[in-house]
């Protein structure tokens, strides 16, 4: 063991001299958590200005691939940003999960250039979500611990009920706050929701439409389709035929 550390002591002596003598400064530590603060605040100008700093990013050697290079990065980052945006408000299990999904398309792309888009996906889809947040900060505790309950637990069944007794109200009541803050009925909110998340599961993966349909809470998998008929205009077949991701 000894003799182990020795070996990464002498390595990391070697590659430390290595980056002095070749000119190679990292970006301060301030200067990355400045960025992660702007994804944090929702600052999509900010974001932008800084995506063009990618190549500075991804200099840090991981990996003499320079995919796997990329796709070491793009963890890193996708889990970094989700621990900033949990602190700043997102929900835990929606940070984590969309962390998660950026992380499976980038083991799955095989081109350099491919990552590097989704690393620039990724910083604008969290900052976009951080935005919305930050535009509810006028939403009452109740709601928002209420909003977040549905997204955490869509495929659960998700009455007036039930979550006016998780948020601690009266039913009617808590439809009557839902709808003055968020100018949406609770039960359509549910829907949406649900029917958001089931896009996304016809998009990116291969779950049948009875598997959907059980994951998010339905009925049946006739009531699903139904449902996602009515709200989308489509089925949930021509929606995959028409949006369906492949591996790349």
């Amino acid at each position: 063991m000894c003799g182990d550390n020795m070996k990464v002591r002498n390595e990391l002596n070697y590659q430390l001299f290595l980056q002095k003598t070749s000119g190679i400064h990292r970006k301060p530590m301030n200067a990355e958590m400045e960025h992660y603060d702007d994804i944090c605040n929702g600052d999509i100008d900010a974001v932008r200005e800084n995506i063009n700093n990618l190549t500075e990013f991804l200099s840090r050697q991981l990996s003499d691939n320079p995919v796997q290079n990329a796709r070491y990065h793009l963890t890193i980052m996708a889990s970094a940003i989700a621990k900033a945006c949990i602190q700043s408000g997102m929900g835990h299990d929606e940070a984590y999960t969309l962390a998660d999904i950026y992380i499976r398309k980038a083991d799955k792309c095989q081109i350099y250039e491919g990552i590097v888009e989704l690393l620039q996906e990724l910083q604008f889809d969290f900052t976009e979500r951080m935005q919305e947040i930050r535009k509810e900060h006028v939403i009452s505790l109740h709601v928002r611990k209420c909003i977040d309950h549905i997204y955490e637990h869509l495929g659960d069944d998700l009455t007036v009920n039930s979550l006016a007794e998780y948020c601690g109200l009266h039913p009617s009541y808590l439809s009557r706050l839902f709808y003055s803050e968020t100018g949406t009925h609770l039960k359509a909110f549910v829907l949406d929701a649900k029917i958001d998340t089931a896009q996304n599961l016809l998009k990116y993966s291969d779950l049948s439409y009875l598997d959907i349909s059980v994951a998010l809470g339905f009925s049946s998998q006739s009531s699903f389709i139904y449902v996602f008929r009515k709200i989308t205009g489509t089925t949930p077949k021509k929606f995959r035929e028409q949006y369906y991701v492949t591996e790349q």
